[in-house]
């Protein structure tokens, strides 16, 4: 029986593999998957060797600490692998583990197909010569990227990202403002300090100082602060005792029978959002939401980041992934001794208030989440069934 390993590191990637998973299947039903993943590959009909949630680590210090149990995960894989090849194996994201695997396996023979490339258009260029080595087929989430592989001899191609097509291109913010019941017609700013409490700590002080700005100029601005965890909500809440604002709520993920996360809920209910750098940006870009960017890094986090990279800042203009799949600044970055009240407060009231500005950025959004909006799962099952046929 034909075989495909699938490896997914993450929920999205769980989920993007169950779609992949049967968009293969209407086509070549004998074909069988093995490999990791999470509920719902397993409800698609992969056969799990370990579950997904053994490779989810954050950061440095908790990379460390689960080393031994990733590499014993990392060997028995392999192991399978060898010893019983697949037809294809496809790795879904979590690039430090799957662009190992996809090394040892390309050298047995077994071809190799990587979905979400590394940032090395922002980071380590030097990895492509590695990936060279690890993937027969390298798959992208954004356009730019494929001349990076073409220029570099690898076979690519751009398949969109999943986000595009769960996002509407025109969001409505009613449905979401009646479900947090706020005000149909007050002005909302949505404030994401991060999903991490080394992100929230940083953030968080800075971005209730400058909303408190906010106010004293506009004291019927309303704020929301979505908090994916009740710990998280904890830590914000001790801020905002500090930093006290009127009109401001913390949106708890557990208050809500809401299947999407909770801060595109916030998100598709606000004016504008004031976030942390990272996939939010992204986000909030395809909710059409004018935003402002930051982000601190400790002085620990800075010198490991610089040592890892051998770089001190990205190869790219901007972090902001709207600003550079634009190639522009369509959202102010303000980011480590940049990132003042003084900066945000009147980068925040232009999102807010602009309406010229407020239209060019949601115009451009528009044209970059159309641009990302192709049926994800259905072109990797076409890449992978082309392996298969080989």
């Amino acid at each position: 029986m034909t075989q495909i390993a699938m490896v997914a590191g993450e929920p999205s990637g769980d989920l993007l593999g169950a779609h992949i998973l049967a968009g293969i299947q209407q086509q070549a039903p004998q074909v069988s998957f093995t490999g990791i993943g999470g509920p719902a590959l397993q409800k698609a009909g992969q056969k799990q060797w370990h579950d997904m949630a053994a490779l989810s680590v954050f950061g440095y210090v908790d990379a460390l600490k689960q080393l031994p149990r990733l590499w014993r995960i990392f060997q028995n894989t392999k192991k399978r692998c060898l010893s019983n090849p697949p037809d294809v194996f496809v790795g879904i994201d979590a690039p430090d583990f799957n662009l190992r695997l996809e090394k040892a396996l390309k050298s047995a023979g077994i071809p190799t197909i990587q979905f979400v490339s590394p940032s090395i258009w922002a980071w380590r260029y030097e990895r492509i010569h590695s990936i060279r080595q690890a993937v027969s087929h390298m798959l992208v989430l954004f356009p730019f990227e494929v001349s990076i592989y073409e220029k570099e001899g690898i076979p690519v191609t751009f398949v969109g990202h999943p986000l595009a097509r769960e996002i509407p291109l025109a969001p409505d913010p009613l449905p979401a403002r009646e479900t947090l019941g706020l005000p149909e017609a007050a002005k909302v700013l949505a404030i994401l300090p991060g999903s991490r409490q080394s992100e929230v700590k940083a953030l968080t002080p800075l971005f209730l100082q400058t909303a408190q700005a906010l106010q004293a100029r506009d004291p019927q601005l309303q704020f929301i602060i979505p908090a994916v965890n009740s710990a998280l909500g904890h830590t914000i809440d001790a801020y905002l005792r500090q930093y006290p604002l009127a009109h401001c709520r913390i949106i708890q993920a557990q208050q809500y029978d809401n299947e999407q996360p909770i801060s595109w809920l916030c998100m598709q209910a606000s004016d504008a959002v004031l976030l942390a750098s990272g996939t939010a940006a992204l986000e909030a870009m395809m909710f059409k939401r004018p935003m402002v960017i930051s982000y601190i890094l400790s002085a620990l986090m800075r010198r490991i980041m610089a040592w890892q990279s051998g770089q001190q800042r990205p190869y790219t203009q901007w972090v902001g992934l709207p600003n550079v799949l634009a190639n522009e600044e369509i959202a102010p970055e303000y980011l480590q001794e940049q990132a003042t009240v003084e900066n945000l407060l009147p980068a925040v009231e232009r999102a807010l208030y602009d309406q010229a500005h407020r239209t060019y950025v949601q115009e451009r959004s528009l044209a970059l989440h159309e641009q990302l909006r192709l049926d994800t799962a259905a072109l990797t099952a076409k890449v992978v069934l082309s392996y298969l046929q080989r």
